[in-house]
């Protein structure tokens, strides 16, 4: 029997000041002044459309965690994050201790801008610093400097948030492997209670991909990694998931809720939405993603909405809860799924024989082999042709 998971909400804001050219998220460079106050009046419209077509009005399912993403959600004021968050509790309620992250550049706060947003509602910040080398971020498209990055961190530790993240990208254009741990250091000693530290990687219809840059070899980014996670791990910070370390304590609830196949809401342009109902349907959701259209668009905001079959729910589950290097309870699959763990008996115990996966009576465990081997563990999950055409 499905029963529906921890509730959380994600707001897209989708402009910012330039486009980098190895984002590939749904954002778009700023011609004109952001229309914020339309856009924030659609956010609500938005969510309440939500709220009515799937059965959450006067809801007792509290969110667990807010995350405002972009684009740069720091170039909207204050005052208008404010109103939105204030408009969300007004139709959701909150959670006693309910996690509100918003992504901000260094380049788009300047000194008291955190303490705004805090004042506001917002309890945690993500900051995009990528690099604090001024060539790597010039290279990046960034609009910011390194010495630019350092007083964002030091501002955001001195804001009264419960926590606060630091994303640091490696493995950048002609980046050594000294440039790379120097980046890490300096990190480190600002002390953030979070860190997302990932590998640049070239994705379609970014200009990077049209004009590849080069980029370091597999042996150096093995080293980086290696004495990197050596690094953090002596600082005291835990790999929770492939690409986020955190203080004890300090892991990223509103991450925690995706890859352990929560539910969240999705509004703004482009944003993803997954719904769990008592009756075992699965609704994944996505809005209209380009600006114009979302603002313009005949309500509701909808661009599309499908159901996640039975077939495809073992890769969709397993897909996400092995990112994390946590245990999987063995009762979270069918909670989570609606399935019995019947249907997965196979696949289990084939990763099991591989040293991919251990049992601990009560849980299943990823192991550093599993890890190596993720794709392959990961196939054993989906459903094959044949089967699709039995069903």
């Amino acid at each position: 029997m499905l029963v529906p998971p921890p509730l959380s909400l994600y707001i897209h804001i989708p402009w910012c000041v330039q486009k980098c050219p190895y984002c590939d998220f749904n954002s778009h460079a700023l011609k004109t002044a952001i229309p914020e106050l339309d856009y924030i009046d659609a956010l609500i419209e938005d969510l309440e459309i939500d709220l009515a077509a799937y059965g959450l009005n006067n809801s007792q399912r509290p969110l667990h965690s807010i995350f405002i993403g972009g684009g740069t959600p720091s170039l909207i004021s204050p005052e208008e994050i404010g109103r939105l968050l204030q408009a969300v509790q007004q139709r959701l309620p909150f959670s006693d201790d309910i996690e509100i992250t918003m992504e901000a550049n260094p380049g788009t706060v300047e000194a008291g801008r955190f303490d705004a947003y805090r004042a506001v509602g917002v309890n945690r910040i993500s900051i995009g610093i990528q690099s604090f080398q001024d060539e790597k971020l010039t290279r990046l498209g960034r609009i910011h400097g390194g010495d630019e990055a350092i007083k964002a961190a030091q501002l955001a530790t001195n804001a009264g948030l419960n926590s606060f993240n630091i994303d640091l990208m490696h493995g950048l254009p002609n980046q050594s492997v000294d440039d790379a741990l120097s980046d890490l250091k300096q990190a480190i000693a600002l002390n953030p209670p979070h860190l997302s530290w990932y590998q640049l990687t070239i994705e379609p219809n970014t200009l990077f991909y049209s004009k590849p840059p080069t980029l370091p070899d597999d042996d150096d980014l093995w080293d980086i990694f290696e004495q990197g996670h050596q690094l953090l791990a002596e600082a005291g910070y835990v790999q929770y998931e492939i690409s986020g370390y955190s203080k004890p304590g300090k892991q990223c609830r509103h991450n925690l809720n995706y890859w352990r196949f929560g539910d969240y809401l999705g509004i703004g342009c482009g944003a993803h939405g997954k719904i769990s109902f008592a009756d075992g349907t699965i609704t994944r959701t996505v809005k209209v993603k380009h600006p114009r259209g979302y603002l313009n668009a005949a309500k509701p905001y909808l661009d599309q909405e499908t159901q996640v079959a039975d077939s495809e729910r073992p890769f969709e589950f397993f897909m996400n809860r092995f990112r994390l290097l946590e245990a999987c309870p063995k009762q979270d699959y069918p909670d989570r799924t609606g399935l019995p763990l019947s249907t997965i008996a196979e696949p289990i115990e084939w990763a099991l024989a591989q040293g991919y996966l251990v049992d601990n009576g009560e849980e299943w465990q990823i192991t550093e082999h599993g890890k190596l081997f993720l794709n392959d563990l990961l196939a054993a999950f989906v459903e094959d042709d044949e089967d699709d055409a039995d069903a």
